[in-house]
């Protein structure tokens, strides 16, 4: 099964279960579902920023400030970000969920779980998912927002994910 006949939850505008569909379904229909991701930092506060591997089907070679992807069915927002984690950094980490909102700036609408993570500095990433991995300071990471080509759902969640930062300061 590819990752866009994965099976997910279709939700309603509050985040409440509905059926069951694939992903390619709820994409293509513009139907609500689950996203998880994990803004990761180190201990010494840096974020991890990687590019798509040029084979992935979504925005291959663009940047990105989350590792994640959709929930499974039955799946909690921070499951699917642990295992995201898990499969995409070959780590094991508790991200802490920190927020949801209904994101349009993707390929199609969908709740998306804002969790953050802090996670070793030798992160081993699946080569067919990351091309390039490296640890940005926040001023980096603000000036890279502007140079490289990013998702539209980083700019989006990061953008919240700093409101919410501060927020909580």
């Amino acid at each position: 099964m590819s990752v866009v006949d994965e099976l997910v939850e279709r939700v309603d505008g509050q985040d409440r279960v509905v059926g069951v569909v694939t992903r390619r379904e709820a994409i293509r229909e513009g139907w609500l579902h689950r996203v998880a991701v994990t803004v990761c930092r180190d201990d010494r506060g840096r974020i991890l920023v990687h590019r798509r591997a040029e084979q992935v089907s979504r925005s291959p070679g663009f940047y990105e400030v989350e590792v994640g992807g959709a929930a499974n069915v039955g799946e909690s927002y921070e499951q699917a970000a642990a295992r995201e984690l898990a499969e995409e950094l070959g780590i094991r980490a508790l991200p802490r969920l920190l927020f949801t909102f209904v994101n349009r700036s993707g390929l199609s609408p969908h709740w998306l779980g804002v969790h953050e993570a802090v996670v070793p500095d030798a992160v081993v990433p699946d080569p067919d998912e990351v091309a390039w991995h490296g640890w940005l300071t926040e001023p980096e990471l603000r000036s890279a927002l502007l140079e490289w080509r990013f998702t539209p759902d980083s700019h989006e969640a990061f953008s919240r994910y700093l409101a919410f930062r501060s927020a909580q300061s």
